[in-house]
């Protein structure tokens, strides 16, 4: 018996199971079965298997475990899904660039930890990536960075497409991270908003849509102040985007006067917050009043604009029981240094009084509390009326717009700024949660940029992953074993390639997921493929 093809005219060839037998003084052949819908592997199987490879053999092939295959799949289903694959392209340093960012979905790091990342998984087969190096991906960011406008208009078009129209609303936030080393091109410093003395940040600007969908990603040298972020992303908008009409809603202080000017030259509208500085002004001007904040949003006609205000009880009471905890632990703290000053003969007291005077200051409590020596003994004395005058904002809060009434009532503005938040969760995600953008390992000033896209475009796929687990589990909120992203990466994980050895020939197969697995990749949308097409990805 033997195997052959037979020619099928247009359609492939028909794969059967033929034997020769002799008729007389001729040789003929009989057709024993039709194979041709036979997986290839199968067929090979029973090809070498007629040839003889597996005689002698007594039992079955023990399979060892390769790389692991179900995270890169999952993951690579979902960034074509957002459109990823279509914008990157084919070519190698696009397939290295998106390695990158689900490397940093499922395991962040510097560039050599992401090599050493791919060695346990199934690369090849996924993304059909040869061996690389670390230098490999230096190079991708560089063609990243070069690239990165026509990336993120190519998103944008995309998600115009999917939405069926430009966006009204655009959300804008800016954050800082870190830097390791001395000598970075961007690196400045400025207000690091994460507390790491000693290291100089750089400045991140995060555009998105009114629901949280990353628009662009800007990346400044670490002493940029926010405000003067604004204007570069009105030309991304204005000019890229080909926007002409929309509300920016950007954070506390965010759009000031040149920001304004940008916005308004640009013909779009703004929703902003102030400074409790600034409100205190406007109070001391009688422009505002105390007893317009109240639960209820009020509105207030100002020069071209309006201001909105509104006091929350649930901020008040947060505000309240920080203060009580920071003067309950100074107590602590004074009377921990008087014991010791007590019990060691050498010790100084003003010492102790210099340390706490600095610690009052840094908490924000030197308004209403003093810190003093009385007999060679710490003393912590409040003033009511002074902390009484400090807090009269605790709750409070004044937006500021130029978006009329009849096009946004007064509760629609509110609203529109506390969208805010889904831009500072997907800060927490990219900075400090899953996708850790800190700290930065690279130092060229372009590499920064790629780096920063990188983890952006991350953040694309980590909310795709997020929106398809919610709707098939819930969130952790309505029910505590609900599936977040973590942990539906850490049951892929163990979905592995297995490899059998017969004959000194290498079968390799995917296991059949559990039933936790599946449930996941049928949320998600990527449920594995059959057995002949893996050799195929």
């Amino acid at each position: 018996m033997y195997i052959t093809a037979v020619p099928n005219r247009n359609s492939p060839p028909a794969i059967l199971l033929r034997e020769s037998f002799r008729d007389g003084d001729k040789v003929r052949t009989r057709t024993l079965a039709n194979l041709t819908s036979w997986a290839p592997e199968r067929i090979d199987a029973l090809r070498r298997a007629l040839k003889g490879e597996f005689d002698g053999f007594t039992g079955e092939p023990q399979p060892v475990c390769g790389p692991i295959f179900a995270v890169l799949f999952a993951l690579k289903q979902l960034a074509e899904r957002i459109g990823l694959l279509q914008v990157l392209g084919s070519e190698r340093w696009a397939k290295l660039v998106l390695c990158l960012i689900l490397a940093r979905v499922a395991a962040q790091g510097s560039r050599l930890s992401a090599v050493r990342w791919a060695t346990q998984h199934a690369v090849a087969e996924t993304l059909g990536l040869k061996r690389f190096d670390e230098d490999d991906l230096y190079e991708a960011l560089d063609r990243l960075a070069e690239t990165q406008e026509n990336i993120e208009d190519a998103l944008y078009r995309r998600t115009v497409r999917q939405r069926g129209g430009t966006p009204t609303v655009v959300l804008y936030d800016v954050t800082s991270s870190y830097l390791e080393g001395e000598h970075h091109a961007l690196a400045a410093f400025g207000y690091s908003r994460d507390k790491k003395p000693g290291k100089a940040p750089i400045v991140i600007g995060l555009l998105t849509t009114a629901a949280g969908e990353p628009l662009a990603v800007h990346v400044y040298e670490g002493h940029t102040a926010d405000p003067v972020t604004v204007p570069a992303q009105v030309h991304t908008l204005r000019t890229r985007f080909g926007i002409t009409e929309l509300v920016f809603v950007g954070d506390r202080g965010m759009v000031k006067a040149k920001g304004k000017r940008a916005l308004t030259t640009a013909g779009f509208r703004y929703i902003t917050a102030l400074t409790t500085p600034q409100v205190r002004r406007l109070l001391q001007a009688q422009v505002l009043r105390l007893e317009w904040f109240t639960t209820h949003v009020h509105d207030v006609g100002h020069g071209a604009g309006r201001l909105l205000l509104r006091r929350s009880e649930a901020l008040r009471q947060q505000a309240a029981r920080r203060r009580a905890d920071k003067w309950t632990k100074l107590q602590r703290l004074i009377t921990a240094r008087n014991t010791f000053v007590s019990a060691a003969k050498r010790a100084k007291p003003d010492t102790g009084l210099r340390t706490l005077q600095a610690w009052v200051k840094r908490h924000k409590l030197d308004a209403f509390v003093q810190v003093a020596l009385h007999e060679g003994l710490l003393l912590a004395t409040l003033n009511p009326a002074a902390q009484a005058e400090a807090t009269v904002l605790d709750g409070c809060y004044v937006l500021e717009t130029d978006v009329p009434q009849a096009t946004l009532d007064a509760q629609a503005v509110h609203d529109r700024y506390r969208d805010l938040h889904e831009v500072e969760q997907d800060f927490r995600t990219m900075k400090t949660g899953l996708l850790e953008v800190r700290p930065i390992f690279v130092r060229k000033a372009l590499r920064t940029r790629a780096h920063v896209l990188v983890t952006m475009l991350a953040l694309k796929v980590v909310r795709a992953m997020r929106r398809a687990l919610v709707a098939a589990f819930g969130t952790t909120e309505d029910d505590k074993m609900a599936v977040t992203v973590e942990e539906a990466l850490l049951a892929l994980v163990r979905l592995c390639l297995l490899t059998s050895y017969v004959q000194g020939t290498a079968v390799t197969r995917l296991p059949t997921p559990d039933a936790r697995q599946k449930a996941i990749l049928d949320a998600l949308g990527t449920p594995l493929p059959p057995p002949r097409s893996l050799r195929q990805m």
